[in-house]
């Protein structure tokens, strides 16, 4: 799922720092992170961002930057509530969006 407006999102290493960052894109499995500096492949964080479903927290492991900017990562570990929600939100968005491709063929075919 590709979010339509900006999804700011924590990231907390084992030390405690934090980072902060932006959303792009968001699965079951794992995502895309706009970041100000990359994280190095294998890093493991506590990940948080906020959903209309509400928080999901989850262990995300850094995967190869795709950019100067784009990291994708990988949930290795989120527990059964916060992955219900983020089940929600993303079923809820594919459901948005065949309401509105609905919409469309609805509207050329008047």
């Amino acid at each position: 799922m590709q979010f339509a407006h900006t999804t700011p999102a924590v990231l907390r290493f084992q030390n405690g720092r934090r980072i902060r960052g932006k959303l792009q894109v968001i699965s079951i499995s794992g995502g895309l992170l706009n970041l100000s500096s990359l994280l190095e492949q294998g890093s493991r964080v506590k990940l948080m961002f906020l959903t209309d479903a509400g928080t999901v927290l989850g262990t995300a492991e850094m995967l190869p930057s795709v950019s100067d900017s784009l990291q994708p990562f990988r949930f290795v570990a989120i527990d059964e509530n916060h992955e219900r929600r983020l089940r929600d939100v993303i079923q809820s968005s594919a459901d948005q969006s065949r309401r509105e491709q609905r919409s469309m063929v609805n509207d050329r075919a008047s």
